[in-house]
């Protein structure tokens, strides 16, 4: 009779540490915060996006333990092919690639930035949809085009063997666009020609004389 008792007992201890384990199991899935190693840019330009991101982070986790306690799947390493277990690792799928798009856009920020650039150049390659080495060469060229101007003074006319800067970069500008010119910095006959055909082919008053329409043109 003893014996049987005890039996009996170790049955019913079996069966609560087996429920106590259970508990424990249903409310304690391991690593269930999403982690990544990539490096973020927390201080980007569009606030929306970090606070989407972490918003994103946060429902995954949610919707991971929610899976975990309320039916015992975890979406992660699903163990079962049920249709609910499927119908649940679709949406964590789709909840993952949410994560995944806003932490591409933040981590690509994050390396621009460890390559010197500021929001707004940040701002800038996104918007254009260019690449960093063409938003330099935009800068260098707008750098450039400012340099241009800055030379240039509506009053002055060039007159036959003047000899400058300001033309040797025309000279340059106008080979540039198909015209067969020698680049010395010397105003000559066929530079004031140069001047009128571009004009002309730019449906310009066509005078030959260098002027800030022209002059912008030029350096488009």
């Amino acid at each position: 009779m003893k014996q049987i008792i005890i039996l009996l007992l170790l049955i019913i201890a079996f069966f609560i540490g087996f429920g106590k384990y259970q508990e424990y199991k249903r409310y304690n899935s391991p690593n269930v915060d999403y982690k990544t190693t990539a490096k973020i840019d927390v201080n980007y330009h569009n606030k929306e996006i970090v606070f989407d991101y972490y918003k994103a982070v946060e429902e995954l986790n949610s919707f991971v333990m929610l899976q975990w306690t309320a039916k015992d799947i975890d979406v992660r390493t699903p163990e079962d092919d049920d249709y609910e277990t499927k119908n649940s690792v679709k949406k964590y799928s789709d909840k993952l690639a949410t994560v995944k798009y806003y932490e591409t856009i933040l981590e690509n920020a994050a390396n621009l930035k460890a390559k010197g650039l500021s929001n707004q150049e940040i701002k800038m390659i996104e918007k254009k949809g260019i690449t960093l080495e063409a938003l330099k060469k935009e800068q260098e060229h707008n750098s450039y085009k400012e340099l241009i101007k800055a030379m240039f003074k509506e009053d002055k006319k060039f007159y036959k063997n003047d000899k400058s800067a300001l033309i040797y970069e025309v000279q340059k500008l106008l080979v540039k666009n198909g015209f067969n010119i020698q680049i010395d910095g010397l105003y000559r006959t066929e530079t004031s020609n140069a001047i009128k055909g571009f004009e002309e082919k730019n449906n310009l008053f066509a005078d030959g004389n260098l002027d800030i329409m022209t002059l912008n043109l030029l350096l488009e």
